[in-house]
């Protein structure tokens, strides 16, 4: 902000300057300069030069709107269009001060990036009506007071008072607030008042566009608002051909987006954005995107509590806006949870409000893809269990035929993926698909078929609450599922597989694999007219958009590293998330462990696939072993093999030259890498596992049973084995025919993740005219509770 206190040195200082015109003078010199000295005014303009300003190239030549949400970002030229039900209180009488600063905060936070922010603003009005009726109230009481001689105040009647004189009671006050909250993040203010008039003389409409590009060129924010002292009556049909009329600020903000030439107009309101039927109503839905020619499928209602124009205005001056290249996004700007952040969730793309777009998808949008994969699944779990079978044997016969072209395409993507260099080596081997991994996939598939009898459907208890009244508990799908997937294509068979509707959300470098293995289980689905269920989607929906979609998603599935998962967790709202943030695994060496047992165990466990969740991070040797044959061979074996080796605090204190020290006990390499720390005894190495691992999986080598059941029972992880290789820890080597993620969570499922896990149950109650009336204590009818043998499983 530039005080009158500023402004001194910079009068005194020499230097070249720019010229302003007249009316730029006129915009800042009222707010900024003493009107006593007409000589320190006249300096000060000639010295603006010495403000630094910080300019952001334009990312993109004007004329045409943006296509995608994901773009908003790139928007230099804003305006913030704040609605009368913003910017005033419930009562109407005054401003609500707490939402206006938020607002100036994160308007302050863009202008302070580079961007040139404009704001449109109401509430000259409703500050005009407090001072007024404050003014009234204080003159009558003290003449009611020198009438009647008392102090007693008889009720008091306001006069209805008329919005052009509350206009001018209160636009210098409105101001007065928007400088001293921009004051606080040094940011200068200017007020500029326009009439429609001014848009219709060329000449005021050229010293208005000359006015703001001087301001927005001297970093200044510009509080643009319709001169409500003096407009007239806006006039009905008013607007010309290709131009529109400024009637309200709504039809202003988008006059002035185009005129400047804006690449994006935020209109904050009181309603989250448009809606496909009257807003709180049982169907109402908000629209995501709108596009010109939809408003023929809207129904408005009536214009907001306080206002000039309505969502019908609003619309309207957003499709015009649109139509001269200015990007729109209606949006709340009065809820309380989301109005602090709500501009720049705008300007970062994310799914606030409605975004208007000239551009349609090709294909559905993601609210209609979960709707499609939410109908196709509930069909999926309606089929009998041998036509369920049927489609998942036909998906892994695809996997066989098509081999070569799913190389292929994979080939495709792992080329990209290195000529770009987006992905670290670890996620390269993830991405990477092979003839052994298809037929895997094809393995377990077969597996799951010829299980599937006995999984939907299946049940698992039977009571006979009472006489002709048996209750069943069945197994049916949660539902369903969003998997995110982090260069893993080879996980979409692995979860489409089972009677639920699936949503898959690829990475950017995997576009060919999973588009391929997508066409495969869809046309393996079609089998029974249901390849709807799995839907891929392939907009520019950022995964935290995708993660608010609680009426649409059941469970979320992250399958990728621990930042994906921990970005995941995160963003969810409202939807669980099954999942591991980090795969730190141990193996635990004890001194009764059998020396050829050792080095293949930690050999596999680290070396076979370093970048799975389930490979060896941190080998615990007890410290009895040190500087024995069984250390120097687990030493040699890890150098053989390239593993770089991290020292632990206390491995390092033994050692006189010792490896790199560990920077965190808490470290996924999913490299050729390991940490190596010393324990003093299976105590020490449980307690070592509880505080630095992931619950994840564990292991113990020895040949003492009583010591390793010590460590199987104490060690509170999903996965703890004895003497055997970490890497065990899989839902395709469980048996379980494939494996949808590894869960480390106490809810629900646990440990890798199979058909079972993806299960829930419902209750099916079979009665003949019961009522629970007939169970009181005066009842005819008893509980009796008995618990029925369960129907007979196929063993087939």
């Amino acid at each position: 902000m530039l005080c009158r206190a500023a402004l001194s040195p910079l009068v005194r200082s020499p230097g070249w300057c720019f010229v302003l015109p007249p009316h730029a003078i006129a915009a800042i010199s009222r707010l900024y300069l003493p009107h006593h000295n007409q000589r320190l005014r006249n300096e000060s303009i000639r010295c603006w030069s010495n403000i630094p300003f910080i300019t952001m190239p334009l990312s993109r030549a004007h004329g045409k709107s943006f296509a995608h949400r994901s773009e908003l970002k790139h928007a230099k030229r804003i305006v913030v269009k704040l609605g009368s039900a913003v910017v005033t209180r419930g009562d109407e009488c005054g401003l609500a001060l707490g939402r206006l600063a938020s607002i100036v905060e994160q308007v302050s936070m863009l202008q302070n990036q580079g961007r040139e922010m404009m704001i449109v603003t109401s509430g000259a009005v409703a500050f005009g009506k407090q001072r007024l009726r404050h003014e009234i109230l204080l003159s009558q009481s003290v003449r009611q007071a020198l009438h009647s001689g008392q102090n007693q105040l008889k009720d008091m009647a306001i006069p209805v008072l008329e919005a052009p004189a509350c206009a001018a009671a209160g636009q210098s006050g409105l101001m007065a607030l928007y400088e001293a909250m921009f004051t606080q993040y040094s940011i200068c203010a200017a007020q500029i008042l326009v009439t429609n008039l001014d848009f219709h003389d060329e000449q005021k409409r050229r010293n208005l566009n000359g006015t703001l590009h001087e301001l927005l060129r001297m970093n200044i924010v510009p509080i643009i608002n319709t001169n409500d002292a003096v407009v007239p009556p806006p006039e009905p049909n008013s607007d010309l051909q290709g131009v529109i009329s400024v009637k309200d600020n709504d039809s202003l903000a988008a006059r002035l987006a185009v005129e400047m030439k804006t690449d994006l107009l935020i209109v904050l309101s009181d309603v989250e954005g448009l809606f496909d039927s009257p807003p709180g109503s049982d169907d109402a839905k908000l629209i995501d995107i709108f596009y010109p020619g939809d408003q023929q499928s809207v129904t408005f209602g009536t214009k907001s509590r306080v206002g000039m124009g309505g969502m019908e205005a609003k619309v309207k001056a957003a499709l015009w806006a649109l139509q001269g290249g200015t990007s729109v996004v209606i949006a709340n700007g009065t809820h309380p949870k989301i109005s602090g952040h709500v501009i720049t969730d705008i300007v970062e793309g994310k799914k606030v409000g409605t975004f208007f777009s000239e551009v349609k998808p090709a294909g559905p949008t993601v609210e209609q893809q979960g709707e499609m994969a939410r109908a196709g699944g509930r069909t999926l779990a309606a089929l009998q269990p041998g036509q369920r079978a049927e489609i998942i044997y036909r998906l892994a016969d695809l996997l066989t035929d098509q081999r070569e072209e799913i190389l292929l395409a994979n080939k495709k993507d792992l080329e990209e993926a290195e000529n770009k260099g987006r992905l670290a080596l670890p996620l390269l081997k993830r991405l990477s698909l092979s003839t052994s991994k298809l037929n895997s996939l094809a393995i377990g598939l077969r597996q799951i078929a010829a299980s599937s009898q006995d999984s939907v459907g299946r049940v698992i208890r039977r009571t006979r609450i009472a006489k002709d009244l048996d209750l069943e508990q069945v197994t049916v799908p949660i539902g369903v599922l969003l998997v995110i997937f982090e260069s893993r294509p080879d996980c979409l068979p692995q979860v489409c597989k089972e009677g639920r509707g699936n949503w898959l959300r690829p990475g950017r470098e995997r576009v060919c694999s999973f588009q391929i293995l997508h066409h495969l289980t869809q046309e393996a689905l079609s089998i029974h007219g249901i390849k709807d269920a799995v839907q891929l989607v392939n907009t520019r929906e950022e995964v935290e958009d995708l993660c608010r979609l609680d009426k649409l998603i059941d469970l979320i599935i992250p399958r990728g590293s621990s930042q994906l998962v921990r970005n995941i967790q995160k963003a969810a709202k409202g939807i669980p998330v099954m999942g591991h943030s980090e795969g730190i695994c141990h193996v635990y060496v004890d001194t009764d462990a059998s020396v050829e047992k050792v080095t293949r165990i930690i050999r596999d466990s680290k070396c076979e696939y370093p970048a799975a969740c389930n490979a060896l991070e941190t080998l615990l040797i007890h410290r009895d072993l040190l500087r024995t044959p069984l250390f120097d061979q687990i030493i040699d074996m890890l150098r053989v093999e390239q593993v770089k080796i991290h020292a632990g605090p206390k491995f390092a204190s033994y050692l006189t030259f010792s490896p790199s020290e560990v920077k965190s006990l808490r470290t996924e390499y999913g490299d050729l890498e390991c940490c190596i720390e010393v324990v003093d005894s299976v105590q020490e190495a449980v307690e070592h596992i509880h505080k630095y691992g992931s619950s994840h999986t564990d292991v113990i080598i020895t040949e003492n049973e009583k010591t390793a059941e010590f460590f199987l029972q104490h060690v509170d992880s999903a996965c703890v084995f004895w003497n055997a290789s970490t890497r065990f820890s899989d839902g395709y080597r469980f048996g379980l025919g494939a494996e949808v993620g590894i869960s480390t969570s106490r809810i629900h499922a646990r440990g890798p993740v199979g058909i079972e896990g993806l299960l829930t149950t419902k209750w099916l109650l079979r009665g003949d005219n019961h009522v629970v009336s007939d169970f009181s204590e005066h009842g005819s009818m008893k509980y009796l509770h008995e618990s029925l043998p369960l129907p007979q499983r196929n063993t087939n």
